[in-house]
Parts: C-alpha cells; sequence; structure tokens
C-alpha cells in the first residue's frame, strides 16, 4: 500500500480524544511530579482507553523549566509531552489560547502544574462530563463531597468565599459555584469559541471563561475537589492580583 493511500494516513495519524494544557512559570520542582500523575490517571482505571497529550506552554522560566519538560519528553516520548514555549511571561489567558492553537484533543483540559490540582480527580469530571452531556465541568472547592482548601490561611479563605460570592450575586452564572478555580474540562468547541471573547488577564481569566460560556448557552456542570496550596515556589497571589479580580468583576457585571 502507497503512503499516499488514505486509508495509510488515517492509521498513522494518532486520534487525540483529551489535551492537557499546563501553562508553566517557575515549576522545576512540580513539573515532574504532575507529569508523572498525569500518565498514571490516563493509564489506569476507567481513563486507561483514553488518548492524551500534555501541552506545557513555558513563559520562559529564569529556574529552567524548559529543560526540565525537555528531559520530561524524551522520557515519555514526543507524542505524550509536546512543548509550546513562548518568549517571555505574557500571561495566563494568552497562554491558554497559544496551547490551544497546538492541541488535538476534542476535551482540553486546563489544570495548575503547582500539583495544586491533583489528577486523580479526572475521573470524576470525564463521569460528570458524560452523565449529563456537560460542555464545561469545572472543579469546585466548595461542594459537599470535596476535600475544600488546603495550606491557606484563614484570611486567604475568606477572600476566595467573598470574591466568588460577589460574583455569584453580580454575575448570575448558574450552576458554576467556583469561579475563581482553575481546574476544568471543557469541550474544545467551547474554548475555541469563547477565548476570542474573554479581555481579562491573571485570575480573572477564569471568571470570565465561565460566565461567557454560560451566557453563550453551553452546559456547565461542577464536580467537589480538593485544592492544596503548592508544594515548591510561591504563590502568585497578591494584593495586584485581588484588586484586578475586582476591576474585572465590575466590567463583567457591565459587559455580559
Amino acid at each position: 500500500m502507497s503512503s499516499s493511500d488514505p486509508k495509510s494516513t488515517l492509521k498513522s495519524t494518532p486520534v487525540i480524544n483529551v489535551s492537557v494544557l499546563l501553562p508553566t512559570y517557575n515549576e522545576r520542582s512540580n513539573l515532574p511530579v504532575i507529569i508523572y500523575l498525569l500518565v498514571e490517571a490516563f493509564s489506569s482505571g476507567s481513563l486507561s482507553g483514553v488518548s492524551f497529550e500534555i501541552i506545557i506552554v513555558d513563559d520562559s522560566s529564569p529556574d529552567n523549566t524548559l529543560e526540565v519538560a525537555r528531559l520530561l519528553q524524551n522520557l515519555y516520548g514526543p507524542e505524550i509531552i509536546r512543548l509550546r514555549p513562548r518568549p517571555g511571561k505574557l500571561g495566563l489567558g494568552t497562554a491558554y489560547a497559544h496551547g490551544l492553537q497546538s492541541a488535538r484533543g476534542e476535551w482540553i483540559v486546563l489544570m495548575d502544574a503547582d500539583l495544586s490540582h491533583h489528577p486523580k480527580f479526572l475521573k470524576d469530571f470525564f463521569d460528570k462530563q458524560k452523565n449529563t452531556n456537560a460542555d464545561v465541568v469545572t472543579g469546585t472547592r466548595y461542594a459537599a463531597g470535596g476535600g475544600g482548601v488546603a495550606g491557606w490561611s484563614w484570611t486567604r479563605k475568606c477572600v476566595s468565599r467573598i470574591a466568588n460570592a460577589l460574583a455569584q450575586v453580580l454575575l448570575a452564572p448558574g450552576e458554576a459555584s467556583d469561579l475563581t478555580g482553575a481546574y476544568r474540562l471543557y469541550r474544545r468547541e467551547v474554548l475555541e469559541r469563547v477565548v476570542p471573547l474573554v479581555n481579562s488577564k491573571g485570575y480573572t481569566f477564569q471568571m470570565e471563561m465561565i460566565v461567557r460560556a454560560s451566557r453563550l448557552g453551553y452546559v456547565v456542570k461542577e464536580v467537589p475537589i480538593a485544592f492544596v496550596d503548592r508544594l515548591y515556589g510561591e504563590s502568585k497571589l497578591g494584593a495586584s492580583e485581588i484588586a484586578e479580580y475586582l476591576r474585572g468583576l465590575v466590567r463583567l457585571f457591565f459587559t455580559t
């Protein structure tokens, strides 16, 4: 059979069900662990038949995260680990957009690379999608049955609760109770339609994504998760991020 035969081409092209997008900045200590846990999650149990890829979008981390990513790519193979580095720290929203351009999956998982989001919950995400035909499944730290938040101070927990309560009152996002969470499963077409509409950056980006998806009529469901503050490195949440969130909340109230 010639190499130009369409059947031959079809067989040689891998079918990817899930693309995991991992934006990274100074995550060299966390990256090997999260990659191992992701590969394990997709290699056992109900997810063992799912084809997947992990796309690492590194923003020129000064701690050589990209070098670690290259070693992981050599270990697991270029079909599993795909590298899409960028020349500078350009923001979370644009990192997802950049990764999406290369993603081959029909479903896209967004999660943090700092071990705050454990891959063991992926089964719950896919089960919820299958049972409800949801377009978006988002993890919530606040629903019954979840593990809540570990490693945060009382003050930070209060800030998060107040932020989400304000968003519920002002934006009425439907079922989603944790708008600032970043652990989500999206139908690819949802991201392709919503990402170009999003103007927010940083932490407000996650909130705007859910609000706009809901406004467009996509079905959003949630599953309880446990959130564990990063084991290595420093938290990126500060006063400037809180102020940015409040500005974004007001803007979305008037524009969505």
